[in-house]
C-alpha cells in the first residue's frame, strides 16, 4: 500500500474532526492489520474503484458515535436514531470527499461508493489480499479509527 493513498485520508480526517468537533484531536500510532478486523460498534464504509480499489472504514464505539453526532448537531442526542446515523454518514462523506479531491489533484482517478453504515456487536470487516492501515484519532468524544485498505488495480 502506497503512502500517497493514505496521507490524504489521515490529514483530512484530522482536519475535519478538529473543525466539526471544535476540540483537540490527537492521532494515535498507526498500525497495519492483514486479517479480518473486528468493528467497535458503528462503522461507515466507503468503497473505492478506479486506478485504485479498496475501502475506507470509519470505526467507533456506539458511545463515541452518539457523542460525535450530538456535538455535530449542537444538541444531545439520547439514542442512535436516524439523525445520528445521517450525521455519522455525513462525517464519513466529508472526510472521504476531501481526501479524494487531494488524490485527484495528485493524478489518481477513482470513484467512491456512497457510505454504508453498519451497527452492531461482533462484526468483522475483511478485505482479501490487502493490508489495512489503521489510524486512531482521539477526540474529546472518544476514539475513532480511520481504517484504510487500498491497492492499485491489478
Amino acid at each position: 500500500m502506497r503512502v500517497e493513498y493514505i496521507n490524504p485520508f489521515v490529514e483530512t480526517a484530522y482536519n475535519v474532526l478538529k473543525e466539526v468537533l471544535g476540540g483537540e484531536v490527537k492521532r494515535g500510532d498507526l498500525y497495519l492489520k492483514s486479517t479480518s478486523m473486528p468493528v467497535m460498534g458503528v462503522a461507515t464504509l466507503v468503497g473505492l474503484a478506479g486506478d485504485v480499489e479498496g475501502r475506507v472504514l470509519f470505526d467507533m464505539s456506539m458511545e463515541t458515535a452518539l457523542r460525535i453526532a450530538s456535538q455535530m448537531n449542537g444538541e444531545e442526542l439520547p439514542v442512535f436514531d436516524e439523525l445520528a446515523k445521517a450525521t455519522i454518514t455525513e462525517l464519513a462523506n466529508l472526510i472521504t470527499a476531501q481526501a479524494v479531491t487531494k488524490l485527484h489533484e495528485l493524478g489518481f482517478r477513482f470513484d467512491l461508493t456512497p457510505p454504508a453504515l453498519f451497527t452492531g456487536e461482533r462484526m468483522e470487516i475483511s478485505v482479501q489480499n490487502v493490508e489495512a492501515l489503521i489510524v486512531p484519532m482521539i477526540t474529546e468524544q472518544g476514539k475513532l479509527e480511520v481504517n484504510v485498505a487500498i491497492r492499485e488495480r491489478m
